[in-house]
C-alpha cells in the first residue's frame, strides 16, 4: 500500500507543477494578446502617417517641377 500512496503523491505533485505551468502559459497568452492589440494600433497609425507623407512628397515634387 505504501508504494501506491507514494505513486499517487508523486502524480499529485506532477499535476500541481503542470497546473502552475498552465497558469503561466495562460498569463503569457494574455500578455501577448494585449501586446498584439497595441502593436496593431501603432502599425495602423504608422501606415496612416506614411500615406500622408507620400501625399505631401507628391505635392512638394509637383511644386519643384513647376519652377
Amino acid at each position: 500500500m505504501a508504494v501506491i500512496e507514494d505513486v499517487v503523491v508523486s502524480l499529485g505533485e506532477i499535476g500541481l507543477w503542470l497546473q502552475a505551468l498552465g497558469v503561466l502559459v495562460v498569463i503569457w497568452i494574455i500578455v501577448q494578446t494585449i501586446t498584439m492589440y497595441y502593436n496593431r494600433k501603432r502599425r495602423l497609425l504608422l501606415e496612416e502617417l506614411n500615406k500622408r507623407l507620400k501625399v505631401v512628397e507628391k505635392k512638394i515634387d509637383a511644386i519643384k517641377a513647376r519652377k
